[in-house]
Order: structure tokens, then sequence, then C-alpha cells
């Protein structure tokens, strides 16, 4: 496997220079591996990771030597007392003192509820590989990903059953151990067949309901399952956009997974899976680097009229996508959501023979645009 830079390399290094740097997201996705390369850059950093003993020990006592330039705490949110104790490092740092802070779960979820730490930190969410990422990106790349996902590891693995053999032992590990240090579950078996049944759900309305039958156990089961998944970045969900944001909650969320390739049902779903997270990835990048709230939604109404994704900056409808293994012809969907709120869309097509538009509606290749995105 070789290695490659990733995206927000430099992106980090410039805000380590302004504040400390939260870097967050799923588990293997390269956090450690880009923390690490970043600490080339500098002339003494310290990598230190609290779920090694010597370097917990180390963390404890603050031993790095004092002409230490980065010091990259990773999953320092293990620690009880943590977020005290890293303010307490960057209230009295030195001057030439860099801190890059690395978790996944817990440090993002304790993001989210704020903190004496605001103001003293930027987020920096890691994602999969996308086509936005790669270096001299081409139609073979599409392919891979599908196939393997984005994941640094199976994405650059020299076969298939490397990449196969990663995934098993990587959901294997998620299951026995992230889920269950997460939170206790009564019913292990439970979570697990849930798990399962979503990778053959992904791009459909996800009826708690419907799934509990299935499980059988309670709806709120379901969903808190579903919520410590999330929590996890195993999955994400995409909610029905409605003005009234508590509203969209409510309603039923379509759920894609970080790893497109846990993705099961063929190759039509793993491509809306590889578009959305290079859609979220994308909008968080808009967020983290531009200070613009972005969100991604899906639009659906009561007759069953549905677009794959809406993509909303500060709230205001940016774009409509449409997602289409091989078509010529226009989602009607797309066509009556465009027509009645005047939203602009594209069609996005994975068997393309040439972009076109029809009227005011683009159909374009998902490679191209996929490739054009932030990152």
């Amino acid at each position: 496997m070789v290695d490659m830079k990733r995206a927000q390399h430099d992106l980090i290094k410039k805000d380590l220079a302004r504040k400390m740097c939260f870097l967050t997201g799923p588990r293997q996705v390269g956090k450690t591996t880009l923390a690490r390369a970043i600490g080339n850059d500098f002339e003494n950093p310290v990598y230190l990771n609290y779920d090694n003993f010597t370097d917990r020990e180390m963390i404890h006592k603050m031993a790095w030597l004092p002409d230490t330039d980065l010091l990259i705490l990773d999953e320092l949110h293990k620690m009880v007392g943590w977020k005290n104790f890293v303010k307490g490092i960057y209230d009295t740092k030195p001057a030439d003192l860099n801190i890059l802070v690395t978790g996944s779960s817990r440090l993002e979820a304790f993001r989210q509820t704020g903190d004496s730490l605001a103001g003293r930190f930027f987020r920096h969410r890691l994602g999969p590989l996308t086509l936005a990422e790669i270096d001299d990106v081409g139609p073979a790349d599409l392919e891979r990903l599908l196939e393997r996902g984005g994941f640094p590891e199976p994405y650059l693995s020299e076969d298939l059953v490397e990449a196969d053999r990663w995934r098993l032992q990587y959901i294997d590990g998620l299951i026995r151990t992230d889920i269950l240090n997460f939170e206790k579950i009564h019913d292990f078996k439970a979570m697990q067949l849930t798990l399962e049944l979503m990778r053959e759900r992904v791009g459909s309305p996800l009826s708690y309901a419907s799934l509990a039958r299935d499980i059988q156990c309670a709806p709120n089961t379901i969903k808190r399952y579903v919520e410590i998944l999330e929590a996890l970045f195993i999955v994400f969900r995409v909610t029905p956009y409605h003005r009234n944001i508590a509203r969209s909650l409510l309603k039923e969320p379509k759920i894609y997974f970080y790893d497109t390739g846990m993705v099961n049902g063929g190759v039509s779903r793993r491509l809306e899976n590889l578009v959305a997270v290079s859609l979220l990835k994308h909008l968080n990048a808009i967020e983290d680097y531009q200070g613009r709230k972005a969100r991604l939604h899906y639009l659906r109404t009561k007759e069953k009229k549905e677009v794959d994704f809406a993509l909303f900056i500060e709230n205001e409808p940016l774009l409509l996508i449409e997602v289409k293994l091989s078509a010529d012809d226009l989602s009607p969907a797309l066509v009556y959501f465009h027509k009645k709120y005047g939203l602009p869309a594209i069609q996005l097509v994975k068997n393309l023979r040439y972009e076109q538009k029809k009227g005011d509606i683009s159909i374009r290749s998902v490679f191209r645009f996929l490739g054009s995105l932030m990152m």
C-alpha cells in the first residue's frame, strides 16, 4: 500500500498556527496517518496515543520536552477530564507549541455540546477518499471506489481480496469493540442484525417500525441503534427537507454508509451511496473552511415524488441532484421540483455518452461532477 497526501494536510497545518485543531472522522479513515504526516513538517513533533500505556503516562505527567513544536494527542477523549486537561495545556502553552487532537465519535459529540474550549480550536472532519481528492483521477478510480469504498487501506490495497479481508475485520471490530465500548448493548444480536439489514436498505427511506418488526424489538430501540451507528461514523442520515427543521427530523431519513464498500444491493445502490458520501464531504468542507452552514437533505412529497439529494447553504437551496446508473430521460420528480420551486437541478449519470442540457436541467457525468467538488 502506498501513502498519499490528504487534501486537508495544508489546511490543518495553516490552522495550527492560530488555534488547536480537532481532527475527527470514522475509524481507520486515516486520521493518525494524516496527523503523523503533518508532524513530519515540524522539527520536534511528539505523537502520543492515549491507548498506549507508556504514552498515557507521558500525557498525565505532561512529559514532552520543552522544545516540542507540535503535540499530537490521539484518542485523548478517553481520558477522564480531558477537556479541562487540554484547555490547561492550551492556555499555558509556549507560543511555538502547536496542538493537534484527534479522535472519532466522542470527540465529535463533545464538540456539538459546546464547552469552555469554545474559541480555542478549529474543527477538521476527515472523510473517506473521494474523486475530488485523488490525484491524476481517471474513470478507473470511480470503479475502484464503487468496488472498494474510499477508506485508504482497502482503496490502496494491492488486490480486491486484501480489501475484502480488511472490510471483514473492520466490521467485526466495529461491532465487537467500538459499539460495545460506546454504549452497553443488551441485545448484541439485534444490534448486529440492524447493521446488516441497513446495508441492504441504503438510499431508501428508513422506517424504524418496519425494521423493528423484522428484528422483533421496539422501534425506539432501533432508533437508538441507528443513533449509535451514526455517532460512531458508521452511517449518516439524510433527512427530508422541511422549513421546520424539527419536522424534517421526525420524518423518515435515508441512511448511507461512510464506507461505500459496506453497501449491499448492486452497483446502483453503491453509486448513490458514493454520491452521498462525496456530497457530505463537500458540504463539511464548506462548513469547516468557509464558515457557512451547509446541509444535505432529500425531497419527497406525500405522493412519493422524490429527488435523491438537495444541497442547502445557510438554509437556502443550492442544487437538486438525482442519481442514475444509466438514463437518457430526465427523472419526472426532478423536473417536478425544478419547475415548482425554480431550483437549479442536475441529473448525474454513471453510464453517459455525452453531457447535455434538457431545458434548464443538466445531465452530467457522475465522474466529472464528483471530481469537481471541493474535496
